[in-house]
């Protein structure tokens, strides 16, 4: 009865009155049965901290372990074009140059960043994170975003013409082509790497593409940075992918000074703990409420 009462009240938003209407209990009752159920810890009622959206950031940063977190304080319409502001100061505080390498991963995220707008970098060289991908959705075209982002920058494009998950007896003729080598070259001296944060497998995976066919290995995985997958602990899975593909890699993502993971959404809550867990980036752009449910995830774990 205990459980029933406090069901009703705290999560259907019942009244007391409702509530004992509905159970044939007097309203004394049910106040006694909701009071039972605080005593008892069935019902934990918690005042949370609010924090401005700079703290929020740092505290967020601290739990994680990551270099900086930036939160934005945005209506949920229109979210991925606020975050755009954010990411274009903190890549202009790196002061790229033409001796500078940015790698530009892919998704929806990175692909509304990249529309609204990048800062000008002037010959700053513009590397894809994979090659190419079956996928006919624009979201997933690589070369292309690697190509927008140039644009928009004033960067010099490198295109990496070869599938990112080529045969296993065709992978090394394509990275034995001079432009492919010279491309992927480029990802042992990224300076700055912006990706999309994946959710977890099966929410979000591609519709089409015989190498992209269900993977039970992946069952488990909290999200993926760059199709390298992970679970919540942030423990890499080698799925049959892991390995064969043409991609930055997780030594190369490690040792890139700032990767900056963009995500946003409850449902990303574990795909960025997991992220930040697998050293696969080392700076966060989100929201607050994203934010606030991933200290809230953490709090649960403690």
């Amino acid at each position: 009865m205990l459980h029933t009462v406090a069901k009703l009240h705290y999560e259907s938003d019942m009244s007391q009155v409702q509530i004992a209407k509905q159970l044939g209990l007097s309203t004394a009752t049910i106040s006694r049965l909701l009071q039972k159920a605080r005593a008892e810890g069935i019902v934990r009622i918690e005042v949370r901290d609010i924090f401005a959206p700079d703290a929020l950031g740092a505290q967020l940063a601290s739990r994680l372990g990551l270099k900086q977190v930036i939160a934005v304080d945005a209506p949920t319409t229109g979210i991925l074009t606020a975050l755009a502001a954010p990411l274009s100061r903190l890549l202009q505080d790196q002061n790229l140059s033409k001796e500078s390498v940015l790698m530009v991963g892919w998704g929806r995220t990175v692909s509304a960043i990249i529309d609204a707008g990048l800062p000008q970098m002037p010959g700053v060289a513009v590397v894809p994170s994979t090659g190419g991908m079956s996928q006919h959705a624009q979201h997933f075209q690589s070369n292309e975003f690697c190509r927008r982002a140039a644009e928009v920058t004033g960067g010099v494009p490198h295109f990496i013409h070869a599938p990112y998950l080529p045969a296993p007896e065709a992978l090394d003729f394509f990275l034995a082509d001079s432009s492919v080598q010279a491309s992927v070259g480029l990802w042992n001296r990224i300076d700055v790497a912006v990706v999309g944060i994946g959710l977890p497998y099966g929410l979000d995976r591609p519709t089409s593409g015989a190498s992209d066919r269900p993977d039970p290995d992946l069952a488990d995985s909290a999200g993926d940075v760059v199709r390298h997958y992970f679970d919540r602990d942030g423990r890499i899975i080698h799925w049959r992918g892991e390995g064969q593909m043409i991609a930055v890699s997780c030594q190369q993502l490690r040792a890139t000074p700032l990767v900056i993971g963009i995500a946003v959404g409850e449902p990303k809550v574990p795909s960025i703990i997991g992220a930040a867990r697998a050293k696969l980036v080392n700076a966060l752009i989100t929201d607050t409420r994203t934010a606030e449910a991933v200290l809230d995830a953490l709090a649960r774990e403690s």
